[in-house]
């Protein structure tokens, strides 16, 4: 029974999941393999196929890096104040725990079937030909959530830098085009250049709103409000808004694979995601926990708005790369996705010729075009966060993982001796993230509908400042 379960798994491409004979020009064709080429083309596919192979294990932690450490720091004090210190510091730690663990798994997956060059190729592995549609979906929507999010910072920190200056939507367009042209080079090796600049960025915010937030709380000369304790009648939408945008900062799983494909050893993936597994709890703990207690039950979401008039200017400038270099990372990832899957058996897909980035470029103004209109749709941060993390990273970094174990990775019965205590943690791992799907999903909807009929937000695509 087990050997016609590997048999069937090992089967990505299987006939029937395969696209027709037309699409390919043949249905016994490898995908991505480039067939009946020319002199020229063949040397463009060798030469792309270089150029997508220059990861190693440092870069890839850099990358992910890039990708991980962003936003997800600047809704933790919110959180925090929302949940209370004790709450707030287990899940920031535990989550960040199960994240490494289901990393993990993702990288036993790439590791043990080479083929699976993005997260949708996975669930072609677990659920056929509707696994891959479906996650595929639910791939694209989550990276251009993410890019969507990015232009909705960068028009709150443009907006604060010069006091609401100009129309907010102007800085949304300015916004949206920066992320554009961050995106425009293909390959994450290049992309990894860049990290450095964005880890310096984050870091430096933080630093200064932490130092700027303990200085303001020192000169008062009152202690802050701050509790080990949840906000006294803390509703359930509002908790769940706050687990959410806590899950949301450990949602690197879902650019693994793709980021694993452009490896030269794979194998060494697991020094790149206990390396930022632990950088991000450490970063993410602390963060939330001492903006907290300097600002109190007050703190701002994003947090840098909480430091002060200048201050806040100041945060909001040095964290303009990390912004806008992390927001970009995933619409190229998700432009990969779709461009390799349109032109899987042509050399277009290695984006080195004229076709490949006239399409290239077109992919990418496209994808940047919805980020920004989901921006300006759901003009503020923490539902933005919360709805994308309920929906999408439940999945991503939670209950997909889990099944994955149970379906590819384990070997004999789920309660043999040996697998128990993984099936323990998987299946908590899985239940964790059916919980975030259905509450988070029902919090954010609620929220995001209750401010809009309390006027607490402001309308979408209008040139009102943020509050």
């Amino acid at each position: 029974m087990a050997d016609v379960k590997k048999e069937k798994n090992e089967k990505l491409f299987d006939d029937s999941d395969l696209p027709s004979a037309q699409d390919l020009g043949s249905s016994t064709e490898v995908v991505g393999q480039v067939s009946d080429i020319t002199g020229f083309e063949e040397q463009k596919a060798a030469l792309g196929s270089a150029h997508f192979n220059r990861l190693g294990w440092k870069r890839l932690t850099v990358v992910l890096i890039v990708e991980a450490i962003a936003l997800g720091s600047l809704s933790m004090p919110a959180a925090f104040a929302t949940l209370g210190m004790v709450a707030g510091t287990i899940l920031c730690v535990g989550l960040g725990l199960l994240a490494i663990y289901t990393s993990y798994v993702v990288g036993q997956v790439k590791l043990k079937y080479p083929e699976v060059q993005h997260y949708a190729d996975a669930g072609r592995l677990i659920m056929g030909k509707f696994g891959y549609e479906l996650i595929g979906a639910m791939f694209v929507l989550q990276l251009t959530f993410l890019v969507g999010s990015h232009c909705l910072t960068g028009t709150i920190a443009f907006l604060n830098i010069t006091n609401n200056g100009a129309c907010s939507l102007v800085f949304g367009v300015v916004s949206a085009i920066i992320l554009l042209l961050l995106a425009i080079p293909p390959s994450f090796a290049e992309v990894a250049i860049l990290g450095y600049i964005d880890f310096v960025s984050i870091m430096a915010a933080i630093f200064i709103t932490i130092i700027a937030t303990g200085i303001q709380r020192t000169d008062a000369g009152v202690a802050s409000d701050w509790s080990a304790w949840p906000e006294e009648n803390l509703t359930f939408t509002k908790a769940f808004i706050a687990i959410t945008n806590i899950v949301f900062a450990y949602s690197f799983a879902i650019c693994q694979f793709s980021f694993m494909d452009e490896m030269h050893t794979p194998k060494h993936f697991v020094k790149s995601i206990w390396a930022l597994g632990l950088i991000e709890i450490v970063i993410y703990t602390l963060t939330g926990a001492l903006i907290y207690v300097f600002v109190g039950t007050g703190v701002k979401s994003p947090s840098l708005l909480s430091a002060g008039s200048l201050v806040s200017k100041v945060a909001f400038g040095i964290a303009l790369p990390v912004i806008f270099i992390s927001g970009s990372i995933n619409g190229t990832v998700v432009a990969r996705y779709i461009h390799g899957r349109v032109y899987r058996n042509s050399v277009t897909r290695f984006i080195n010729t004229t076709k490949g980035w006239v399409t290239w470029l077109a992919l990418i103004s496209f994808i940047t075009l919805i980020a920004w209109v989901i921006a300006e749709a759901i003009p503020f941060f923490s539902d933005l966060l919360a709805i994308s993390s309920a929906l999408f990273i439940s999945g991503f970094t939670f209950y997909f993982p889990a099944i994955f174990w149970f379906m590819l990775i384990r070997q004999g019965k789920w309660y043999a001796k040996e697998n128990l205590l993984k099936s323990i943690t998987n299946g908590l791992v899985f239940i964790i993230g059916i919980v975030v799907l259905v509450g988070g999903t029902y919090a954010s909807i609620v929220d995001i509908i209750d401010q809009y009929n309390n006027g607490t937000v402001r309308g979408a695509f209008t040139c009102a400042p943020f509050e």
